[in-house]
């Protein structure tokens, strides 16, 4: 491909320029919180470009993010979680990618904008079980995270969403869903694959995104090391939300 040409993958300049800073604040926030990439990555790229062009990249870049700080978290994962979690979103997935590959252009950003403001709000409320959650509810879970997986690229905020009502530790949960990614998401972009999805222009993307998304990524771990993951978690939020509603205005005017 030749990179001075007017489109590289699609993408004029300005829009590519504008795609590297979102994919870098992005992976800045997911590097310290350990979630938040794909709503925000999927979220502000698609009001560039179209949702089923967007998300499939975003899963091989969170796959990217979480090899890359998984080897300093493992010992933290909650393995057995991770097990029903990942149950669950494999039945579910497949229904989810299928949404992806079908809906239009319009309706998928109001779902993608939506499904994070109503996540955002019980996170925000600090929103907490009063018994300890057993399979069931992980592997339900895990249902929901597969739908959302494979529809928007936002599994990983139910899944958040459940470690925070569950009050485990946030260096269980950080490291927990981090690991939860690699398989989910893998397991979503073999779908998105079989679906035609994985195109040449995606991998292309996926090669320009990438520095952007491990430089982001390394930062925002330094950050977590150092700091409160509290206020960064509501400063995350406060981004997520604002993201969510520009993206449902654009869908629908």
């Amino acid at each position: 491909m030749d990179l001075a040409s007017p489109l590289i993958a699609g993408m004029s300049a300005p829009v590519l320029v504008f795609a590297l800073i979102c994919v870098f604040g992005a992976a800045l926030i997911r590097g310290y919180s350990g979630f938040g990439f794909s709503a925000l990555a999927v979220i502000s790229l698609s009001l560039i470009l179209p949702p089923a062009g967007v998300v499939p990249a975003v899963l091989m870049l969170e796959i990217a993010a979480s090899l890359q700080l998984l080897p300093r978290l493992h010992r933290s994962v909650d393995w057995p979680a991770i097990g029903w979690l990942t149950a669950g979103s494999l039945i579910a997935m497949p229904f989810g990618v299928a949404m992806l590959a079908t809906l239009p252009v319009a309706p998928m950003r109001a779902l993608i904008s939506v499904l994070v403001l109503i996540i955002c709000v019980p996170l925000w409320k600090g929103f907490a079980f009063k018994f300890s959650p057993g399979k069931g509810a992980t592997f339900t879970t895990g249902l929901i995270s597969g739908v959302g997986n494979g529809a928007a690229s936002l599994g990983g905020m139910p899944v958040v969403l459940f470690f925070l009502a569950r009050g485990t530790v946030a260096d269980v949960s950080r490291a927990t869903v981090i690991a939860y990614f690699i398989v989910a998401n893998t397991a979503a972009a073999g779908v998105a694959g079989y679906h035609g999805l994985l195109t040449t222009d995606l991998w292309v993307r996926f090669a320009i995104f990438l520095p952007a998304l491990l430089a982001g990524n390394a930062l925002g771990n330094l950050h977590f090391l150092k700091t409160s993951p509290e206020s960064f978690r509501k400063f995350a939020l406060i981004l997520l939300v604002g993201m969510s509603v520009s993206g449902l205005v654009r869908a629908l005017f």
